[in-house]
């Protein structure tokens, strides 16, 4: 269902409820979606037209916010980690643990990363429809060869699936290592350091410096900033407030 998702999903991420709140209220029969008690935690919701309200009440919630953040290395992109490493929530204020990354960087890479409340934004940028680019300066070991760069530019089938890059440009290469800008559309699973591993070069740094439109630019690693209301227009046209 277009631009739905699971109710308890929806005001987590809101920031209005935790997913154990919403089962709660649901269980008491006191939560409300546009005026109509509901009894299941995966009903689905527009988070952003519903109306959502506890025994009546019209519920809190969060105003939309999106931040960018400069992911250094060795934190992972995720809430909570199992084995207890360090997140990209402990590099921010504890109010924004109601934000959900758009799509992943692995714990080595580095560079652009948003993080939003707004489930249409992040559903609209990881649509592979949409074919959003995202741009990474990567460097690789050993000389990376034209004929490298032509095979790359092909497409590697790696594990059955086809690893291709929108766009891929040699900048430097030597013996030593070479200097890579490479453009993707989607996010499949490690896809750079597969692709580039398929060709016999380990990568040793990968950076994001671009989302859309969007640019890294100046922002330090660690540090983070609100994205504007123009730049999320131009990330997204149709985007509301």
């Amino acid at each position: 269902m277009p631009g739905k998702v699971p109710l308890e999903r929806a005001l987590s991420k809101l920031g209005a409820a935790s997913r154990s709140q919403t089962r709660k209220w649901i269980s008491e029969g006191r939560l409300q979606v546009n005026g109509r008690t509901v009894k299941d935690p995966m009903y689905p919701v527009s988070p952003e037209n519903d109306r959502f309200t506890v025994d009546g009440k019209p519920m809190r919630k969060d105003g939309w916010r999106t931040i960018m953040l400069n992911k250094p290395a060795s934190v992972v992109t995720t809430a909570s980690d199992e084995k207890g490493r360090r997140t990209v929530f402990d590099l921010l204020p504890v109010e924004f643990r109601t934000l959900h990354p758009v799509g992943r960087l692995d714990m080595a890479s580095t560079g652009l990363l948003i993080l939003t409340n707004d489930t249409r934004l992040s559903s609209y940028l990881t649509d592979p429809a949409n074919a959003v680019l995202r741009t990474y300066i990567v460097t690789v070991t050993g000389d990376f060869t034209e004929e490298a760069l032509r095979k790359a530019a092909a497409g590697i089938i790696d594990e059955g699936e086809l690893l291709k890059p929108a766009k891929i440009t040699l900048r430097k290469a030597s013996r030593r290592e070479s200097h890579l800008t490479v453009e993707l559309t989607e996010g499949k699973n490690r896809e750079i350091r597969r692709l580039f591993s398929a060709l016999g070069h380990q990568v040793t740094r990968l950076k994001r410096v671009a989302f859309g439109p969007l640019q890294l630019g100046e922002l330090q690693p660690g540090r983070f900033r609100s994205l504007t209301r123009d730049e999320i227009t131009v990330l997204r046209p149709d985007a509301r407030f």
